[in-house]
């Protein structure tokens, strides 16, 4: 043996001394360099977890009795597991970090009611460690709101766009008018964060979801929290029977909360009514609209307003404001008289349409909302305080939806 390894060495001198390359195949060159040193047996899920129970179903050993080499695993409480403690509804805590959303990165911004002038105020202010969108490791991301239930084109606000960064600064102030408390009672404002891209659709990078009675009236709330992602359901094809079931219960659920009859939200009107004893007649204020819906492939409007009093049996209760050219947010400000007895007038409903003019065709029609004894809600209220205290200018906030309620009668044409 030795000698057959002494005659190996001189071989290999023998080649170095006359000039020859050694020569190392690959296999031979990560044994001599990399070698990874003796290879140990890898552990097995099923020694961190021993089977409970004495005898030869159970293992044949008993819980207690887990091996001493290994290292108990250290497993978190369920809080730590899902980020910190969701708050209550309601509380004042609205900062919170959790390792499942922190990727999406986080949102800061303010919310302010005012309940004199009925308008919300959002200032959005910056954004930090948000998902990478696009190929150079960046995003350009802008924020949106909607209103829900009810989200449409009408009760849309967007930031401006912020170009290749993962924490933008936004600083800006979008606001909504025409919040009621009713409003303040049920609806939720989604902020979604998205990422522009002018090549393709834009992407959507998070979401935040806030109730707006968790607001105080007059008193601004700081928000610094966490994006989410919402997961959509699956389509129904692709459902089993139970989940099928189970997103059919959910949608009965969620417009049940929302009331019966539920239409689609076209924007706000603010309405002045008021009954003079001295003229023996009610005088119908059109101060302005907000958020309306957007008819024109400009993405604007030409809105103007006209009012009947319903019945109108000889056709002479048509009132129209002027067009408003290019805007969602009119001002109108102008003034109808209805001669009419108080007792008379109870009897009477107010019908109220908002319309977008077109040249050479049709106009179509953006919402409407009726005032009387058949309506609901705040129209319903608005209406019988103007009744019980005359002489009194009542200024309030209605939504526009895209039908008329049935007390309202049918609808003008679009030609009137």
């Amino acid at each position: 043996m030795a000698s057959a390894l002494s005659k190996a060495q001189g071989a290999c001198c023998m080649r170095a001394r006359r000039g020859d390359r050694m020569t190392i195949n690959i296999q031979e060159h990560m044994a001599i360099n990399v070698c990874p040193g003796p290879i140990r047996p890898i552990r097995q899920i099923s020694d961190y977890f021993p089977r409970l129970g004495p005898g030869p179903e159970g293992g044949g050993r008993d819980f207690r009795e887990a091996p001493a080499r290994l290292a108990p695993l250290a497993l978190a409480p369920p809080a730590a597991l899902l980020g910190a403690t969701t708050p209550e509804d309601g509380a004042e805590v609205d900062s919170y970090d959790s390792d499942d959303t922190t990727a999406l990165g986080m949102l800061e911004f303010d919310l302010l009611y005012d309940q004199a002038s009925c308008t919300l105020h959002c200032s959005i202010l910056r954004a930090k460690g948000l998902k990478p969108m696009d190929f150079n490791g960046l995003a350009d991301p802008y924020v949106k709101l909607h209103l829900l239930p009810g989200a449409c084109k009408a009760n849309k606000l967007k930031t401006k766009t912020q170009r290749n960064t993962l924490n933008p600064v936004w600083n800006e102030d979008l606001t909504y008018s025409g919040i009621t408390d009713q409003d303040i009672t049920h609806k939720v404002l989604r902020i979604s964060v998205c990422d522009e891209d002018k090549l393709s659709h834009n992407e959507f990078i998070g979401e935040i979801r806030v109730p707006l009675r968790r607001l105080k009236p007059s008193q601004k709330k700081h928000f610094n929290i966490c994006l989410e992602r919402q997961v959509p359901l699956a389509s129904p094809s692709s459902m089993s029977a139970a989940l099928r079931g189970i997103s059919c219960y959910l949608k009965e659920l969620e417009q049940a909360e929302q009331g019966p009859g539920l239409l689609e939200e076209r924007g706000r009107i603010l309405l002045s009514l008021s009954y003079s004893s001295r003229r023996r007649g009610l005088l119908v204020g059109i101060v302005r609209c907000a958020h309306l819906a957007a008819m024109d492939v400009n993405g604007y409007s030409d809105p103007y307003v006209k009012t009947y009093l319903r019945p109108d049996v000889d056709k002479k209760s048509k009132h129209k404001t002027c067009v408003k050219k290019k805007t969602l947010n009119p001002e109108f400000n102008e003034d109808f008289f209805y001669e009419m007895e108080l007792s008379t007038l109870a009897t009477k409903t107010l019908e109220v349409t908002v319309w977008d003019y077109d040249i050479g065709k049709s106009n179509d029609f953006i919402g409407g909302v009726s005032l009387g004894p058949g309506a609901r809600g705040e129209a319903r209220k608005h209406w019988s305080d103007c009744l019980q205290q005359p002489d009194a200018a009542l200024e309030r906030w209605h939504t526009l939806t895209s039908e008329l309620p049935p007390a309202a009668g049918a609808l003008p044409s679009a030609s009137a």
